[in-house]
């Protein structure tokens, strides 16, 4: 793997960074000069169409990541980001104002996973399997396969409710 100015390069791929923000969204001022210092009578101020920048002290990295994201050579974008809101948001920010059109994948560990079904399962009471496969961008047979491997796990909190095609995945009390 070849090492570059913000980024590695091999044959088979390229790899790089956000390391933290490189978008941010716009100060007031910057939709009216009247609301650079706030006052009462200006707030709540909610924009119908919010504005995003790129941060200064990021902007070096941002222009190798966008050149890269939309590099006529690579096809498909695996992202990598943490699995929590903060990491897609910076990816998100990053596709938006890069102007990436081009397919991408988002690549979450077992770990990460097993948390995202979790949490969906302590906000909703279960997880069908179509749940899970479009959660992760699986098919339903790879979903599946993973969901049967976290029952086997006897520390993983989740277990199978119901039979095939009625099955949802709730945790143990």
């Amino acid at each position: 793997m070849k090492r570059a100015n913000g980024y590695l390069e091999s044959e088979e791929a390229v790899i790089t960074w956000c390391v933290g923000h490189l978008v941010s969204m716009s100060y007031p001022d910057k939709y009216s000069p009247e609301l650079k210092h706030w006052s009462f009578e200006t707030i709540p101020f909610i924009p119908d169409e919010f504005k995003y920048e790129i941060i200064p002290s990021a902007a070096a990295q941002f222009k190798i990541v966008s050149s890269l994201l939309n590099r006529a050579d690579i096809k498909t974008i695996y992202v990598c980001t943490d699995s929590g809101r903060e990491g897609e948001y910076i990816y998100r920010l990053v596709r938006q104002e890069a102007g990436v059109q081009k397919h991408h994948r988002q690549q979450f560990t077992h770990e990460e996973r097993m948390a995202q079904a979790i949490q969906r399962i302590e906000q909703h009471g279960f997880i069908t399997l179509t749940d899970y496969a479009n959660m992760n961008s699986m098919s339903r047979s790879m979903a599946s396969r993973e969901l049967k491997a976290f029952e086997a796990d006897p520390a993983c909190p989740i277990k199978a409710k119901g039979t095939a095609p009625h099955k949802v995945w709730c945790l143990e009390n």
